[in-house]
């Protein structure tokens, strides 16, 4: 094959834009821990023009709006080489990085809406990063290699997983998928290009308590691994690229010492997920950390670990041919057959009551429950007032689920959610990734890996390594089994096109895996083109307006200075005068807060030692009256750093007036007093 890697930042404002995942209205950003990347892998022919892309990129998941703009910015590139069948934009689902970039309305309520700068360093970022691995393909070998990490997950809905037939379970031996495959890239001459690894768990180890913009346990992973082998350079540099992303994640968290009540400290593991005192709100899962920071690293490293026992063991090459297939399919009409004699459909979206109860992840508000059967008739009779009752049909459609939004009807200023869907597999050889639109459970996943195996199998190409790739081309939500669907835990409730979601899944995929078997792909239908709104930027953020220093300070200036001396282990802190970092996102593509700075001797000047982009810094922004922020730095000491002379800095810009009522952007840096390390 012809392999390309790359890699770009796809950060975007740290401050102010909501955080997308826990859909946590006061979960804003307030800074930074670690930045986002997106990571491309290319994947060609030399003898035909047949080529695959995948990208993992380190946010929530992929909208439809990030993906048709992706694709569009490509088509003007590139013709028609890269296309909706031969491109998978993934997301690894951290919950801590900036929301903003769907045209669905739903996600524009605790998104503020559409927010322009979020969406364009996204799709810049995932563009950057194909044209990078586009511009550096060579000759290369691609293996693969599978294992079990241990200590890393938990299944956070045991009490759904138990509603799948016992004879089905018994065929496993964990409620959640363990099993990471590798896909190790070298060039002809053996030197290191990079790796993609799938593993099924949840970025979640940060909680919806966390202001820092970063990209959680499976971000730290990627961060571990490229640091490790991009020897001498800053976080985010260097040519190998690591991406450890998403797979049927549905069900499953990193929080591995499980749900306790946060006010009593006893176990809250029922099926309602529901303490005592205080009821669903107070129950949280714990990770194996003191702190959410440690739990990250810990589940990070775990994962980082096995990745690389595997890559450097990995010895199974993958051969073959390369295919694409991938239809849009109208999910809200999609009959299924079940068998000979029945057939079944799935329905308009629609979320249930268990929905706005969340995850022991992340609780979510007015004390909603999981495994709610019923609909409640206070919040029924205000959603009716608001929004409108569902139709018979809907509900009938749904049933059991009792529902809470009718998404699927609900359609100002725009459709609430997506009813055209993405399905598609790239198959490179003996690999073939399914690319879903969503959160399969444990045990979809294993029900869809399953059904396309037997495809391949039934059609003449057998020993294909099956793999699911998460949070693809289209955000729809959660995939349970019929049998999940049933008890309408929080999964469950979020299935949005009814009990036979997955069914229909599975058959769009055993289509696909057919197509490929059979080399028929150009014979599929396309399907039904997404829509893309006319909407470009509607956003309930402050807007960004003119800032001041306190007096006799100016921009940069130092409010709180350093110790002249710390140790290893210790925090080194300094608070600035600082200015709004949305300033920054909105001017340069890939602005640097921060630097850890040493003082060499031999050359009488400072080096840079880290950037923004290290695990071990924290860039704190905190906003005050009469236009006025700090910005406070962090950098968490690790064991074994070298003694010696360092100093903080930091780099900002901030909105200054200018006559006839305009303003500029002004970039202003400010450092630290230089300190010890002893």
């Amino acid at each position: 094959y012809l392999v390309g890697v790359g890699r770009a930042d796809c950060t975007g404002p740290v401050a102010q834009v909501p955080l997308m995942g826990y859909a946590n209205a006061d979960q804003v950003g307030g800074g930074l821990l670690s930045r986002l990347y997106s990571r491309a892998f290319i994947v060609a022919d030399p003898d035909t023009s047949k080529r695959v892309v995948f990208v993992s990129a380190d946010i929530g998941m992929v909208s439809q709006r990030v993906r048709l703009e992706v694709l569009e910015q490509l088509q003007s590139k590139y013709g028609e080489l890269y296309r909706q069948d031969n491109v998978i934009l993934s997301g690894t689902h951290t919950h801590s990085g900036p929301g903003g970039y769907f045209q669905y309305t739903l996600f524009w309520i605790t998104g503020k809406g559409l927010i322009r700068p979020a969406l364009s360093s996204i799709v810049n970022g995932i563009v950057k990063s194909i044209d990078i691995a586009h511009e550096n393909m060579k000759r290369g070998r691609l293996f693969i290699n599978r294992g079990t990490v241990e200590n890393s997950q938990i299944n956070r809905s045991p009490f759904s997983y138990l509603e799948n037939p016992e004879s089905e379970r018994s065929r496993y031996s964990s409620n959640t998928d363990k099993e990471m495959v590798v896909l190790k890239m070298e060039d002809e001459d053996g030197h290191e290009l990079g790796l993609i690894s799938w593993f099924a768990v949840h970025p979640v180890s940060m909680n919806n308590s966390n202001h820092l913009v970063n990209s959680d346990n499976v971000g730290y992973a990627s961060y571990l691994f490229e640091q490790e082998k991009n020897k001498g350079m800053l976080p985010g540099e260097g040519s190998f690229v690591a991406a450890f992303a998403s797979s049927n994640l549905g069900d499953v968290s990193p929080n591995t010492r499980g749900p306790f009540c946060v006010n009593t400290g006893e176990s809250c593991d029922n099926p309602q997920s529901s303490c005592p005192v205080g009821g669903a709100a107070m129950c949280m899962a714990k990770g194996p950390g003191n702190d959410m920071f440690e739990s990250t690293r810990i589940i990070g490293q775990n994962i980082y670990l096995k990745a690389k026992e595997l890559y450097e063991k990995a010895s199974q090459e993958v051969t073959g041919p390369l295919s694409s297939a991938h239809q849009w399919v109208n999910m809200s009409d999609v009959s299924v057959e079940l068998n000979a004699t029945h057939t079944v459909k799935t329905c308009k979206p629609a979320l249930g009551h268990s929905f706005a109860a969340g995850t022991i992840d992340g609780v979510g508000a007015f004390n909603f429950t999981q495994g709610s059967v019923e609909g409640d008739p206070f919040w029924d009779q205000i959603r009716d007032q608001l929004l409108g009752e569902p139709s018979n049909e809907t509900k009938a459609c749904h049933r059991p689920k009792p529902i809470l939004f009718s998404t699927g009807e609900m359609t100002w200023p725009h459709p609430w959610h997506p009813v055209i869907v993405d399905v598609q597999i790239a198959a490179i050889g003996s690999l073939a990734i399914l690319a879903v639109p969503g959160e399969f459970t444990t045990m979809s996943g294993r029900r869809l890996r399953e059904a396309v195996q037997s495809e391949f199998d039934s059609h003449g190409t057998p020993g294909m390594n099956v793999v699911i790739a998460g949070l693809c081309n289209v955000y729809t939500h959660y995939i349970t089994t019929y049998e999940e669907y049933q008890v309408q835990r929080y999964e469950a409730a979020s299935t949005i096109y009814g009990p036979h979601t997955l069914s229909a899944y599975i058959q769009l995929y055993r289509g696909l895996a057919q197509a490929i078997a059979l080399n028929a792909t150009q014979d599929l239908p396309r399907g039904p083109e997404p829509p893309l709104f006319n909407v470009t930027n509607l956003t309930l953020l402050p807007s960004l307006s003119a800032e001041s220093a306190p007096a006799n300070k100016k921009f940069g200036d130092v409010l709180e200075e350093v110790r002249q001396e710390y140790r290893e282990r210790e925090v080194a802190e300094v608070t600035f005068v600082g200015g709004n970092p949305r300033n920054s996102a909105e001017n340069a593509t890939e602005h640097n807060f921060l630097t850890v700075e040493r003082y060499s001797n031999i050359s009488s000047s400072w080096r840079v030692v880290l950037n923004d982009a290290s695990w071990d810094t924290r860039f704190y922004w905190t906003k005050g009256s009469r236009g006025q922020s700090n910005v406070t730095i962090e950098w968490h000491i690790p064991a074994g750093t070298e003694p010696g002379v360092y100093r903080l800095r930091y780099f900002g810009h901030y909105k200054k007036s200018v006559p006839i009522f305009r303003t500029i952007t002004v970039p202003f840096e400010g450092s630290s007093s230089a300190f010890r390390i002893t």
